[in-house]
């Protein structure tokens, strides 16, 4: 277990240069989707097919640019999932990897379909080859489903015994043979004998054609974007990650453009039409066509570069949505056994098995190679226009260079994206189908299993990197008030740690009471020499928070007005002593009335963060207060080593086995929220109270969650108040927002 959490702390080896990365790009975009595709975008939209690929092309290219733009400053394994996860809300990078992940798995079920179609064609002519009929069960859908499942299978063992991409000898394999084709097809155009086709209108069934071309086939050009999934193994990311998602998609355009140009002229056959035969050979009519052209030899050249094209993007998408799948479980958006990595060979044996497992469980689902390339489509379009949507966020917040066109383009791109989804999902219903029950059940799940901890790891990682509070668009204010100077320097300090630097706030709030009679001039005078004292604290430990002086009669509601109308994240309090009966039902009032995170710093006064190097964490109860509590310790992790022990106290009545499955679930906590410094304690005892107060001595600090329960409930329970009555070192009472 605790090898498993090691492994996942350290970043993944980058062992994938220019060359490899863009054999991933090349495997997964060029020949499988003409090959499988070609013949349903002719049939929709004729010779206007060429067009229709022509201007996915353009598409493809704006996106790659948004794309390479965010995987230069984000140069992580996840791609769609890990800009959103630094762009937007972990929630809304649940829904974009869910989908993405989602979408690189049916675009394996549609390379698998499509190998076992082909390789039933194969096997079709073998027998007709001998003199021989084949067997009715060779043209059955359960025998495809066996082949497609039994390629999933050999590429799946192949990805747990290996951490590169590999496919590499397939991919170059078809690109010759496309090449060869190509050039047989060109020279027959420009020297051999004229074919007399039917003549067709180029664009057979007008604009609603070749759109409904441009939807189906849309994924033809898919591909590059894997170079992003796995930019995490990619070495000199900043470089060769938008070098080979450009090289893979100009690689697939000089191949598809000429190819297709082939196809309809020279490859159609004497007497027919393009569009008769995609009609009546939907799923091989690139290999009729080489047919036509060279005859057997035609046929078998396809045939093979249509197996290798199958195999490779199928390698290539599994690949990709083994590490989408490990980055969500590092995450805690999937579960933690997705995220398990072997030790021996560095692979992710978690996110491999679950995404082979899910695209075995679709091939069973889905009827055809049509089907299956609608509905990847429409999913991959819904992502590629989040990133655009994700890219021009990051440009407008700083933490994406801004270039020449750079807010233009993914304007455009990401219209041109929505629009082509919205008409494939009325064109192709149930692609839409398909796409709203994956979301609807994603939901359902992450709000049932994956909500509380996923949100508390993320709390933790955007307070240790404060670019991400950048790239987020966050400006997070801490109000803190100031009663006492002697304390001030410390709570300052503390205030500073809660936010990210350059970024957030730190409000000093200095509140006078309404004076009365003649005591307005010494009330001014003494807030005075208390503002000037804080700020000359601040000042020496080089710190430089903004000041804010009201009056009011009674501090406590105007601490909450000035929390209220200023919009504070978290509000800050310091106590030297904290009762029930003194400042303790104040506290709780101000608890009910505000909207922000609450923390309460029951300490000496000369007490300042920086002594804080060992923090003792009791863990218990519901976990209310994880997101605060990760996102507070991240903060402190920012600012100086520390030590954090979870504690936990189980009775002694707890069996050794339950004991042993509550002490892996607290180290995946303490992996999650304070990765290489966090520690697990389990203690057994049947009185927690005291084992607490006990272990609280010998910390620097210790974080207690308290539960915010309503306007006329207690918020400190025994629990809490003993804590803090009974220890003499510092304690922090957090209570996250309602």
């Amino acid at each position: 277990m605790k090898a498993d959490l090691a492994q996942d702390a350290t970043t993944s080896q980058r062992n994938i240069g220019l060359i490899g990365a863009t054999m991933i790009g090349v495997g997964a975009i060029v020949g499988g989707g003409v090959l499988a595709l070609a013949g349903t975008a002719f049939a929709s939209a004729g010779p206007a097919a060429l067009v229709a690929f022509a201007l996915n092309g353009v598409i493809a290219f704006m996106t790659a640019r948004s794309f390479a733009s965010m995987a230069s400053a984000f140069p992580q394994s996840g791609g769609s999932y890990n800009f959103a996860k630094m762009v937007l809300t972990v929630r809304a990078a649940f829904a974009v990897g869910w989908v993405v992940w989602f979408a690189s798995i049916v675009a394996g079920v549609l390379y698998a379909l499509g190998f076992a179609v082909y390789a039933v064609i194969i096997i079709r002519e073998i027998y007709a080859e001998l003199g021989k009929d084949a067997p009715a069960w060779l043209n059955s859908h359960a025998f495809v489903v066996v082949l497609a499942a039994g390629a999933t299978l050999m590429y799946t063992l192949n990805l747990l015994r290996k951490s590169a991409g590999g496919g590499n000898l397939e991919t170059i394999g078809k690109v010759i043979i496309f090449i060869l084709f190509i050039l047989f097809g060109l020279w027959a155009l420009s020297f051999g004998e004229g074919v007399e086709s039917k003549p067709v209108q180029f664009f057979h069934r007008g604009t609603f054609g070749l759109i409904e071309a441009m939807g189906f086939t849309f994924i033809a050009l898919q591909g590059f974007d894997l170079i992003a999934a796995v930019g995490g193994e990619v070495k000199e990311p900043k470089r060769n990650i938008p070098r080979a998602m450009y090289l893979s998609l100009a690689i697939a355009l000089l191949i598809y453009l000429p190819l297709l140009t082939v196809v309809m002229t020279v490859g159609v056959g004497e007497g027919g039409s393009i569009v008769e035969l995609a009609e009546g050979e939907p799923d091989a009519v690139v290999a009729v066509a080489a047919k036509n052209i060279l005859g057997k030899p035609g046929f078998w050249m396809i045939a093979v570069a249509a197996l290798l094209s199958m195999l490779s993007a199928l390698q290539a998408n599994l690949f990709a949505a083994s590490r989408i799948a490990k980055a969500m479980a590092r995450d805690r958006t999937l579960p933690w056994a997705v995220g398990k990595v072997s030790e021996k060979r560095d692979t992710p044996v978690g996110g491999v098995l679950a995404s082979a497992g899910l695209l075995v469980t679709i091939l069973l689902v889905i009827p055809d190679v049509a089907s299956a390339g609608a509905a990847a489509s429409l999913i991959f379009l819904i992502t590629f226009a989040l990133v655009h949507w994700t890219n021009l966020l990051a440009q407008k917040r700083g933490a994406v260079e801004r270039r020449r066109m750079s807010r233009t383009l993914p304007v455009i791109g990401g219209l041109l994206c929505v629009a082509l989804a919205l008409f494939q999902g009325v064109a192709v219903p149930s692609a839409g189908a398909i796409t709203l029950i994956w979301v609807a059940i994603g939901a359902s799940i992450y709000l049932t299993l994956f909500s509380r901890r996923a949100e508390a790891i993320d709390a933790a990682d955007v307070a240790r990197n404060p670019m991400r509070s950048q790239a987020r668009g966050e400006n997070p204010l801490v109000l803190l008030p100031i009663a006492n100077p002697a304390s001030a320097a410390g709570l300052v300090s503390v205030a500073h740690a809660l936010i990210p630097p350059s970024i957030g706030r730190v409000l000093l709030l200095f509140v006078i009471r309404q004076p009365e009679g003649d005591t307005a001039d010494q009330a001014l005078k003494n807030t005075q020499e208390l503002i000037g004292q804080t700020l000359s604290a601040s000042f020496k430990s080089s710190l430089y928070p903004e000041a804010l002086t009201t009056v009011a009669r009674e501090p406590w509601p105007e601490i909450a007005r000035v929390a209220r109308t200023r919009g504070c994240q978290s509000l800050l309090m310091g106590m030297s002593k904290l009762t029930e009966t003194e400042h303790g039902e104040h506290l709780e009032q101000l608890m009910s009335g505000v909207d922000s995170d609450v923390v309460v710093l029951r300490a000496k006064p000369e007490w300042n963060v920086d002594s804080a190097k060992r923090i003792l964490v009791p863990v218990g109860g519901k976990g209310a207060q994880d997101e605060l509590r990760a996102r507070l310790l991240g903060s402190l992790s920012r600012t100086a080593d520390r030590e954090v022990i979870y504690m936990r106290v189980i009775g002694l009545s707890v069996s050794d086995p339950e004991a042993m499955k509550i002490e892996e679930e607290l180290e995946r906590v303490a992996m999650g929220e304070a990765p290489g410094f966090g520690r697990v304690r389990i203690i057994r005892s049947n009185n927690a109270i005291s084992e607490v107060i006990s272990q609280c001595e010998d910390a620097d600090l210790t974080i207690i969650g308290v539960q915010r329960m309503g306007k006329r409930k207690k918020h400190f329970g025994r629990f809490a108040m003993r804590v803090v009555q009974e220890t003499t070192s510092a304690v922090m009472l957090i209570s996250r927002r309602g």
